[in-house]
């Protein structure tokens, strides 16, 4: 007999707990609704929009949010909280009826406004974006059409303005006629303007303006068109008689650029861009006979647009531009997201929009405007909100809002902050103490409740003036309640704020407590001393950093080293650098003494001894000077300096020349190189003879010349070096007399070559004697000084 299978594997088991598993979904369910599946997050899923209402008739502005119920949704006009009545009812998905608009009326109440829906829960509040509600108006013509009159073939145009909410819808009749617009010679623009091409006599009558919108219906006056015969067919110059104006559109609005030129031949419009962009060909075309048309732009379309009228096979052409500007409003690339951090860290938001012109961000918590200040911080154009040391009360649901002239847009995100339980309390009893002028001593009470788990303090520490995020930290042991902290900054604002940790986290901070450092006073200044006199000391010193010239300021303090008392404190500015000290004995060692004070107080005294016994003995050894000689021997010597400048450079100018002269010299003596050269014969001719006295022939050599008296002919070398005949010079000749001694006892025989004899020698062999000791002859012909001739 088989025994029967276990419970778990009979099928009628399975099928009765897959019956209890759909039960419980069932029940989850019902009991859950709607919500099953929603997000939990707070947010809107339909938000109001602009709207422009006809006066007396009804409004629904529309509004839904979702997340955790139970989800309140009010209504605020203009910021202010709208109280429901008669005449603003609350549907109850959220949206708001206005059954019977009421425009603005002088002080009566009206409906208009900016309106915002909000909508809370638990976990926080959102507030949607803006909505303008409007009432519907239409004005009356501020331009209307003016008569007209044009050739046959030529151009007519008629325009008319108005304004209204929203923008009217504007069409043309003649003569009470709609017209009919698949004519393609009449152009229809939408800004009120009409143009006719090619001119007929049957286009002359009246024409009026229709502008119409949901507030009312408007006609123009009339205005007549009148056809005279055909147009001449005389040459014309290409004008434009209509330019494109400035626009300034929001996106995927259309824009219409106009333009009319006249001319004969009949002139080629052609569109281009400014910068020298392409236009393109989507969404582009053009209207008549030279009007562009934009659908659909985009910021992309932005630009300065050149309409140009082209004389037809020529390059003669008139130009007119205008600028078209394209907003976008406000839509974000990134959204914040909603995040969940420990209690006393940072939480950051960013968010970041893009539109045209770029968007101003705010941030709003709980609906309510959010500024930088205290824990709150908020960077990069507002794009990024950093808050720090976070406790229960920033839990809440913040918003980012982007808004420029073109629109506005919103998007949220929550702050959950997570706190364990069995934290210790904040610690109490903050105080700050200022030690130095670079150190606080900053003490604290420890928590109240639950400290058994602490295992130590932490010490938070920045400028007062400086963002949360530059704070830098110290700890500290469990049993200390109290920390010095060093290295700061004089005179300058700290703030502290103590926070205690266990090992599942860490307290709230304390309350922050503020101290300044003290004032750091002035260093010593480096002095030194100088004598002046047997009775006199100046005293010269350097301005040390932390003195200010406003508040602060040097003290001197001087005795002689045999006396207990100083003579002082005589105070000094703080722009002075130098002091003379007068009146003192010579005979005495003075202690000096110079310190610098500020608004903190004085500073260390820099202490120098000085004698006057040595500047008294030398003032008695050595004469008083005589500024005066001083001047003269000053003067002197600067005269001296003068002369031996000018003589050097006389010295350079009379060895040019006389190398110069030398050389031309050298021509006319030197007949033959080669008798020059070879063994001396004896003299053949007074030249040779002058040549061999020059060179320092002696007495015996002279003694072989023939005896009777030989005169040595200068005329050739006066020629080259004349001499300056004056008052007891002798003559122009020099005489060598066969028995006469020689300029010098030893013979003096030249280096040079024959044929560079020169006059010079002579000078030369007298240098050349004065060298050896020999004094020269007297009856010696001094050497003839050159002239500047030739």
């Amino acid at each position: 007999m088989a025994s029967p299978r276990p419970a778990l594997l009979r099928p009628r088991f399975w099928l009765l707990l897959l019956r209890l598993l759909l039960l419980r979904l069932l029940l989850l369910q019902l009991v859950l609704g709607s919500d099953l599946g929603r997000s939990t997050e707070l947010a809107f899923t339909v938000e109001p929009s602009d709207e422009i209402v006809v006066p007396e008739q009804s409004v629904v502005l529309g509004c839904r949010a979702e997340g955790t119920p139970p989800v309140r949704v009010t209504w605020r006009k203009n910021g202010v909280e709208l109280p429901e009545s008669s005449h603003a009812l609350v549907l109850a998905n959220g949206s708001l009826l206005l059954p019977n608009f009421r425009p603005e009326q002088g002080t009566g109440p009206s409906d208009e406004g900016d309106y915002d829906c909000v909508a809370q829960n638990r976990f926080g509040l959102v507030v949607s974006r803006k909505a303008r509600i409007q009432a519907a108006t239409m004005s009356d013509f501020h331009v209307h059409p003016q008569a007209t009159v044009g050739e046959e073939g030529g151009v007519a145009r008629f325009q008319c303005q108005i304004h209204g909410l929203p923008k009217p819808l504007i069409l043309w009749e003649k003569n009470h006629i709609p017209i009919d617009t698949r004519n393609d010679r009449y152009t229809l623009l939408p800004k009120g303007v009409l143009q006719i091409t090619g001119l007929r006599a049957e286009d002359s009558g009246i024409f009026h303006c229709v502008a119409s919108n949901i507030a009312s219906v408007r006609v123009s006056r009339g205005a007549s068109l009148t056809v005279s015969g055909s147009g001449s067919s005389a040459y014309k110059e290409p004008t434009i008689l209509v330019g494109p104006e400035n626009l300034t559109l929001t996106v995927h609005q259309t824009a219409v650029l106009e333009c009319v030129a006249t001319g004969n031949p009949r002139p080629i419009v052609s569109w281009s861009r400014l910068d020298g962009r392409p236009i393109g060909v989507e969404g582009i075309q053009v209207l008549g006979t030279g009007n562009l048309i934009i659908s659909d732009v985009t910021v992309q379309h932005s630009g300065v647009y050149v309409c140009a009228a082209n004389r037809p096979g020529t390059r003669v052409r008139r130009t007119a531009q205008g600028r078209l500007v394209v907003q976008a409003p406000a839509e974000f690339i990134q959204h914040p997201q909603s995040i969940s951090r420990p209690a006393g860290t940072t939480a950051m938001f960013t968010c970041q929009a893009q539109g045209e012109p770029p968007p101003h961000v705010t941030w709003l918590k709980n609906g309510q405007v959010l500024g930088p200040g205290g824990h709150v911080r908020l960077r990069n154009n507002n794009s990024t909100l950093t808050i720090s040391g976070i406790g229960p009360e920033d839990e809440a649901i913040y918003q980012c809002v982007a808004e420029n002239s073109a629109g506005s847009s919103q998007a949220s995100a929550r702050l959950t902050v997570l706190w364990a339980e069995g934290l210790p309390g904040p610690p109490r009893d903050v105080r700050a103490v200022s030690v130095s002028a670079t150190s606080v001593r900053v003490s604290w009470s420890e928590p109240l409740l639950n400290t058994k788990e602490i295992i130590g303090y932490v010490l938070h520490i920045r400028k007062a003036a400086d963002p949360p995020e530059l704070e830098y930290q110290e700890a500290v042991s469990k049993s200390t309640f109290q920390q010095l902290v060093s290295d700061l900054e004089p005179s300058t604002s700290y703030s502290f704020y103590i926070k205690a940790y266990t090992p599942r986290g860490a307290s709230l901070a304390s309350v922050p407590t503020l101290a300044s450092t003290l004032g750091e006073v002035p260093a010593p200044p480096p002095l030194s001393i100088r004598v002046l006199s047997s009775s006199s000391a100046q005293l010269l010193w350097e301005q040390p950093p932390k003195l200010t010239q406003r508040d602060g300021g040097f003290k001197l303090f001087y005795r002689p080293a045999s006396q207990a008392l100083f003579t002082g404190p005589i105070v000094l500015p703080g722009t002075l650098t130098a002091y003379n000290i007068t009146q003192l004995d010579p005979t005495e060692v003075y202690e000096v003494k110079l310190l610098a004070y500020n608004q903190h107080g004085d500073g260390n005294a820099t202490v120098r001894f000085v004698s006057l016994r040595g500047a008294s003995e030398r003032t008695a050894l050595s004469p008083p000077c005589d500024c005066r000689k001083d001047e003269t021997s000053n003067k002197t010597s600067a005269t001296g300096i003068i002369i031996g400048i000018h003589i050097g450079v006389t010295c350079i100018i009379f060895c040019v020349l006389f190398l110069m002269f030398g050389y031309r010299g050298r021509l006319l003596q030197c007949k033959d190189v080669e008798d020059q050269l070879s063994p001396p014969q004896g003299p053949r001719n007074q030249r040779d003879l002058g040549i061999l006295a020059l060179n320092g022939m002696g007495q015996g050599d002279r003694g072989r010349l023939n005896g009777d008296e030989k005169r040595l002919d200068l005329n050739e070398l006066e020629q080259l070096f004349p001499l300056s005949l004056g008052s007891g010079q002798q003559g122009s000749r020099l005489v060598l007399e066969p028995g006469s001694p020689a300029p010098c006892d030893e013979t003096q025989l030249s280096t040079l070559p024959p044929d560079e004899l020169s006059i010079l020698e002579e000078q030369i062999t007298e240098m050349s004697c004065l060298a050896a000791g020999i004094p020269p002859q007297q009856d010696e012909v001094p050497s003839p000084s050159p002239t500047n001739e030739g």
